[in-house]
C-alpha cells in the first residue's frame, strides 16, 4: 500500500485550472458547468478528468455572467408596459480584464490599435458622472407636472378641431425644449473646455517610443512612468526601476517563480489571517525583491502616515503622490473601478432632490391646484348661466378650460430657471469657477459661513525665510547648507519648504561653497508625519554626516544641548509662532558624535493681499469666514489678528475629544473664527454642527481626505490645484487661488438668484392675472379672449422672457432665500391688480363710444395688446430698479410688444362674434382692424398702470414684517434648552456642602461655558 500520491503527469486537455483554460471559464452560470467548457471535447475525459473540470468551473451564485438583480423596468416605446431585467453586478464584474492585458513589455508599451481596442472594453480613465444621452436630454424636457398640463391643453385642442392652437401649443413646447437643450449644452461645453485645460497628464510607453498624454487615455496595460513629485494617474503594478535596463527580465524571472504572488490582492487578505507567519514571509519576500523602488504617500485614501515602500510587483493607488523613486509600472485598472474610484462612486451614488428641485415643484404644485380651482370655479358659473360644455365655437365650457390650461401654467418656468443658472455656469466658468450641477448655484447664493483653507487661499502660498535664529558658535553658512542637505532635490518637483531653504542660498555664497565640496547623498528620507522630520545622510570627504530640518521642537529632542541652549531655543520659537513664523529646527550628526543643534529657520507664509478687504466684503455680504488650518494655535491666532477675524481661535480637537454636551459644543463652533491643527475628520466634523444649527455651510478642501467635507457642505468647494478625487466630490471647482474669487463667484450666484426670483414672481402673477379676468369675465359676461390670442399670449411670455438670463441684475446683502410666502404674497397682489386694470378698460368699452377706443377697432385685440404690454412690462418691476435692464432683455421685450401691436391694427385672430350677455352697445369693425390712436392709447394706458403697480412693488418692499416673511432662522439651536440639557448630564448625584442639607443636588463645573468665553 503507498503512503505518497502518484507523480503528476501529462495534464489532460479539459483542466482548465491551469493556463488558458482557467481564463476561458471565469464566466459561468449559477451552479452549472461553464457553456464554454461544454463545447470542449468531454467525452475524452476520464472520471477523473470531469471531476476536475468541475470543481474548475463551479461558481457560487452571483459569480456568473448571467447573475444579478432582477428588476421591473418600463419599456421605453411603451411607458405604460413592463418587463423583467437582469441587471448585472457592476461591482463584481467592474474592473476585471484579462490576464494578458495586465502585463505589458515596458520598453515597447501598447500599439495605437491596441488602445482603441482595449479603450472599448475599459471606457476612459477619469472619474465623471454617466454622460446623457442627447435626445434623451431634449426629451426631458418635455418631462414635468407643468409640461404635462399644456400636454393635456395640447390634446383638448385637438378634440376640438383647434388646429391653430394645436400648431402654436406645440410650438411653445418645441421652443422651450430646444432653448434649454441648447443654452445648458453650450453651458456645458464652456465648462467642459475648461476642465481640459487642468486635466492630469502622463508619461507612456507606447509604440516603443515615451510620449506624454492625457491621463483620461490611459488604459489596462499601458506602461507609464512615474516618478518623484508626480501624481499617479492609474492605479498600477511596479514593475522595474526606470535606469535598471535589466529591469523588465528581473521582473519576469520573479513572477515565473512565484516571488510577485505575495503582492496579490488576494495575498493580502489571507495574510491577515496567518498573523506571525505572514509577517515572516513579508520579511522573505522583501529579501527576494531587494530595495524598495518607490515611496508613495498613502494617507489620504489608507490613513497611513509614513510614505509606504513599493517593491516590484506591488501596487500603486490612483490620485496618490509619489515621495520618492523612479519607475515604470503598468496600469491595471481604469479610475472607475480604481480604490479612489470606487470610493468617489459609492459617494455620487447618494442622490435626492436638490432644494432647488423642492422649490420648483412647490411653485409647479401650487400653480396646478390653482388652475384646477379656477377651472372648478369656471364650470359651476358655466352651469349657473347655461353655458355650453362644446358648441357652438369658442363660448363653452371646455374653450374657457382650455384657455385656463394654458395661461394657469408656466410652461417656460423650468427652462427660463434652467438656462438662467446654465449661463450662469458659463459666466462663472470665465471667472474660473467650474460649477458641476447647477443646483450648486442657488446653494451658493444662500451660504452664510464659510469655512476656508489657510494656505493658498487666505495666504499667498510664497514661503520666506525670516531672520534665522543661529545656535551659539554656529556658522550660519554650515547651518544653511545642512538645511539644503536635509532637503528634496528634485528640482522638477519641489516641496515649497524645500524650494524657499534651497532658494534661501542666493543670499549666503559661502554655503553655496560649502556644498561645492564633492558630497554625495547616500540616503534620503523624505518628510515622516510621525516623527516630523527630513533626513539624509551624505558623505565629503569620506565623513558620513546625517542631516536633518524638521519641527523646532522634534529637532530639539534629537540633541543634548545644554539647558541654558535649550530655553534660549525654545523661547525664540514660541516667538516665532506669536508672531506668525513656522520654525524649522535644523541639526547635524558627525560620525561618531553627537547631534549638534544649529539654529532655526522661520518661514512665514504672508496674507494674500486682497484677504483682509475681501474677508470684510464678506462680512458685508452676511458671510461669517472661520479659518481652518493644521498649523499650530499661535500661529493661527497671529494670521487672524493680520486678516482681522478675530482671535476666537481653538485647537480642533476640542470637537471630538473635549467633553464638550448639549449646545455648547455648538456654539463654540458657531463663535471661533477658526480651528487650528485640523485633521479632515474635524471638517465634517465642524460642517455637520453648522448645519444642525441651520447654517448653509461652504467648505473648501483640496486632498482625497476632504472628500466626506466636501460633500457633506451645502457648498462643497474644491480650491485651485486639489486632487481630482476632491474635484470630483465637490460642488464647485475654482481655478484661482485666494478667497476673493470665492466672495466674487458668490456675488455672481446672488445675482442668478435675483433672476430666477424676479421671473418666478412674475410669470405667478401672470399666471393668476389671466386666470382672475378670463373666470370672472367668464362669469359676469360669458365672454373670454379667443384661444388663439391667449396661445399667443403665453408664447409671447416666454419669448420675451428667456432673456432673464442675460439681464443686468443686483445682489443681495445677506444670504438669500426663497422666501416663498413673500413671493406669493406679491405675486397675488400684481396679479390682481393687473386684472383690475384689464378690467378697467374692458369696462370702458361698454360706453356707447367705445370708451378707450377713439374712431374703430376690435374688443379682442384691444383687450389681448393692454394684457401683452402690462404683462411683458412688469418684468421691469420685479427685476428691481437697482441696475439698468440688459440690451437683450429689451430688444427681446421690445420685439414682442411691437408683434402684439400689429396684431391689434391689423386684427389677427380676431373674433366678430363673441356676443356678450349684457350686451356691448359699442359696434365693432367688421375686419378687427383697431385704428393707430386708440393703439397709441393703449401704450399710454399700459404705461400708467405699470408705474402704478411699480409704484405699489416699491412699497410693499419697504415694509419690514415682509421682508423678512418666510426666512428661516439661520440659527435653529435652542440654546437655553441644550444648556440645560447639558447641565443635567453632569449633575452631581450627592455631595455635601459645608451648611447646606445633605442629599442637596448641585451642577459640576462649567467647564464648557469657560471655553466658549
Amino acid at each position: 500500500m503507498s503512503h505518497q500520491p502518484p507523480q503528476p503527469g501529462p495534464v489532460a486537455d479539459g483542466d482548465v485550472e491551469r493556463g488558458e483554460g482557467r481564463r476561458g471559464s471565469t464566466r459561468t452560470s449559477e451552479r452549472r458547468i461553464s457553456r464554454i467548457s461544454i463545447k470542449e471535447d468531454w467525452a475524452n475525459l476520464d472520471e477523473y478528468g470531469k471531476l476536475v473540470k468541475y470543481v474548475s468551473t463551479f461558481r457560487e451564485p452571483g459569480d456568473g455572467e448571467g447573475e444579478g438583480q432582477v428588476q421591473m423596468k418600463r419599456v421605453w416605446y411603451a411607458p405604460w408596459r413592463k418587463r423583467k431585467v437582469r441587471i448585472k453586478d457592476g461591482d463584481h464584474e467592474a474592473g476585471k480584464f484579462p490576464d494578458e492585458w495586465l502585463v505589458t513589455n515596458i520598453h515597447q508599451g501598447l500599439s495605437n490599435t491596441e488602445v482603441q481596442n482595449r479603450r472599448r472594453v475599459a471606457g476612459w480613465n477619469e472619474l465623471v458622472s454617466e454622460k446623457e444621452n442627447p435626445i434623451a436630454k431634449f426629451l426631458s424636457y418635455f418631462r414635468g407636472p407643468i409640461l404635462y398640463v399644456m400636454e393635456i391643453a395640447l390634446l383638448l385642442a385637438a378634440a376640438l378641431d383647434d388646429w391653430i392652437d394645436f400648431g402654436v401649443i406645440i410650438g411653445i413646447l418645441c421652443l422651450n425644449a430646444t432653448v434649454g437643450w441648447y443654452q445648458e449644452k453650450q453651458a456645458a461645453d464652456v465648462v467642459a473646455s475648461l476642465k481640459g485645460d487642468i486635466a492630469m497628464r502622463a508619461k507612456v510607453v507606447r509604440n516603443g517610443e515615451q510620449q506624454e498624454i492625457l491621463a483620461r487615455e490611459l488604459v489596462p496595460g499601458d506602461v507609464v512612468i512615474i516618478k518623484e513629485g508626480q501624481v499617479i494617474p492609474g492605479d498600477a503594478k511596479v514593475i522595474s526601476d526606470f535606469n535598471d535596463p535589466n529591469g523588465w527580465e528581473e521582473f519576469l524571472r520573479m513572477q515565473e517563480e512565484g516571488d510577485l504572488r505575495e503582492s496579490d490582492e488576494e495575498s493580502s487578505d489571507a495574510d491577515e489571517e496567518k498573523g506571525s507567519e505572514s509577517d515572516d514571509k513579508k520579511k522573505e519576500r522583501s529579501r527576494k525583491r531587494g530595495y524598495p523602488l518607490l515611496a508613495c504617500d498613502h494617507s489620504a485614501i489608507t490613513g497611513e502616515s509614513l510614505a509606504v515602500d513599493r517593491y516590484i510587483g506591488d501596487k500603486i493607488f490612483y490620485t496618490t503622490g509619489c515621495k520618492r523613486g523612479h519607475v515604470y509600472a503598468v496600469v491595471q485598472t481604469t479610475a472607475k473601478t480604481s480604490f479612489v474610484g470606487k470610493t468617489a462612486t459609492m459617494v455620487q451614488a447618494a442622490k435626492g432632490a436638490g432644494h432647488f428641485e423642492i422649490v420648483m415643484d412647490n411653485i409647479g404644485t401650487s400653480l396646478l391646484v390653482l388652475v384646477v380651482a379656477w377651472i372648478l370655479a369656471a364650470w359651476i358659473g358655466g352651469f349657473f348661466r347655461h353655458i355650453p360644455i362644446a358648441s357652438p365655437p369658442q363660448q363653452t365650457l371646455l374653450h374657457y378650460s382650455l384657455s385656463l390650461l394654458i395661461i394657469g401654467v408656466p410652461v417656460g418656468l423650468p427652462v427660463v430657471t434652467t438656462t438662467t443658472m446654465a449661463v450662469g455656469a458659463a459666466y462663472l466658468a470665465k471667472k474660473k469657477a467650474i460649477v458641476q450641477k447647477l443646483t450648486a448655484i442657488e446653494s451658493l447664493a444662500g451660504v452664510d459661513i464659510l469655512c476656508s483653507d489657510k494656505t493658498g487661499t487666505l495666504t499667498a502660498n510664497k514661503l520666506s525665510i525670516r531672520d534665522p535664529y543661529v545656535a551659539e558658535g554656529v556658522d550660519i553658512d554650515w547651518m544653511f547648507a545642512v538645511a539644503v542637505l536635509a532637503s528634496s532635490h528634485n528640482i522638477e518637483s519641489l516641496d515649497p519648504i524645500d524650494k524657499v531653504t534651497i532658494l534661501a542660498l542666493r543670499q549666503y555664497p559661502k554655503a553655496r561653497e560649502i556644498l561645492r565640496r564633492g558630497w554625495k547623498t547616500e540616503s534620503f528620507q523624505p518628510f515622516d508625519p510621525v516623527s516630523k522630520r527630513i533626513v539624509t545622510v551624505a558623505s565629503c570627504d569620506g565623513v558620513k554626516y546625517t542631516c536633518t530640518k524638521g519641527a523646532a521642537k522634534a529637532v530639539l529632542q534629537l540633541t543634548n544641548c545644554s539647558k541654558k541652549t535649550a530655553a534660549l531655543y525654545t523661547a525664540k520659537s514660541q516667538e516665532f509662532a506669536h508672531r506668525g513664523f513656522r520654525s524649522l529646527g535644523v541639526a547635524v550628526q558627525k560620525e561618531g558624535e553627537d547631534w549638534a543643534l544649529l539654529g532655526m529657520l522661520p518661514m512665514f507664509d504672508p496674507p494674500r493681499e486682497d484677504t483682509a478687504q475681501t474677508i470684510q466684503e464678506a462680512q458685508n455680504l452676511g458671510i461669517s469666514v472661520k479659518m481652518l488650518t493644521g498649523d499650530a494655535m499661535a500661529i493661527a491666532k497671529e494670521t487672524c489678528k493680520m486678516l482681522a477675524l478675530g482671535t476666537k481661535v481653538h485647537n480642533s480637537d476640542k470637537l471630538i475629544h473635549g467633553h464638550l454636551s448639549g449646545g455648547m459644543a455648538g456654539e463654540l463652533v458657531e463663535k471661533a473664527d477658526g480651528f487650528a491643527e485640523v485633521y479632515p475628520e474635524h471638517k465634517y466634523q465642524v460642517v455637520q454642527m453648522l448645519q444642525e444649527r441651520g447654517h448653509l455651510t461652504a467648505m473648501t478642501g483640496d486632498g482625497v481626505n476632504d472628500a466626506p467635507s466636501l460633500k457633506k457642505a451645502d457648498c462643497g468647494i474644491a480650491v485651485e490645484g486639489a486632487s481630482e478625487a476632491a474635484q470630483s466630490a465637490s460642488d464647485i471647482v475654482f481655478l484661482e487661488p485666494g478667497l476673493s474669487t470665492i466672495i466674487d463667484s458668490v456675488k455672481v450666484a446672488r445675482q442668478i438668484f435675483h433672476r430666477m426670483k424676479a421671473y418666478i414672481q412674475y410669470r405667478i402673477a401672470l399666471c393668476l392675472h389671466l386666470e382672475i379676468y378670463l373666470v370672472t369675465s367668464m362669469i359676469i359676461l360669458n365672454e373670454s379672449i379667443r384661444v388663439e390670442l391667449i396661445v399667443f399670449l403665453a408664447l409671447f411670455a416666454d419669448l420675451a422672457t428667456v432673456a432673464v438670463a442675460y439681464d443686468n441684475a443686483s445682489f443681495e446683502l445677506r444670504p438669500v432665500e426663497w422666501q416663498l410666502p413673500k413671493i406669493w404674497f406679491i405675486s397675488v397682489i400684481l396679479g390682481i391688480l393687473l386684472a383690475l386694470a384689464t378690467w378697467v378698460i374692458r369696462g370702458t368699452m361698454f360706453l356707447p363710444s367705445g370708451g378707450i377706443i377713439q374712431n374703430w377697432g376690435s374688443i379682442q385685440e384691444v383687450l389681448f395688446l393692454e394684457v401683452a404690454l402690462t404683462e411683458n412690462w412688469l418684468i421691469f418691476v420685479t427685476r428691481g430698479m437697482a441696475t439698468w435692464p440688459s440690451i437683450q432683455l429689451v430688444t427681446a421685450i421690445l420685439g414682442v410688444d411691437i408683434l402684439a401691436t400689429l396684431f391689434c391694427l391689423f386684427g389677427w385672430f380676431t373674433n366678430q362674434d363673441m356676443v356678450t350677455d349684457p350686451r356691448t352697445s359699442f359696434v365693432e369693425t367688421t375686419n378687427g382692424w383697431t385704428d393707430i390712436v386708440t393703439v397709441v392709447r393703449i401704450w399710454l394706458y399700459s404705461f400708467g398702470v405699470e408705474v402704478v403697480i411699480a409704484l405699489v412693488y416699491l412699497g410693499l418692499n419697504k415694509f419690514k414684517w415682509l421682508d423678512q416673511l418666510g426666512r428661516a432662522k439661520r440659527s435653529k439651536g435652542e440654546i437655553k434648552i441644550e444648556n440645560l440639557l447639558a447641565h443635567l448630564s453632569r449633575l452631581s448625584l450627592e455631595y455635601e456642602k459645608q451648611g447646606e442639607p445633605k442629599g442637596r443636588y448641585y451642577l459640576t463645573t462649567t467647564k464648557e461655558e469657560e471655553e466658549v468665553e
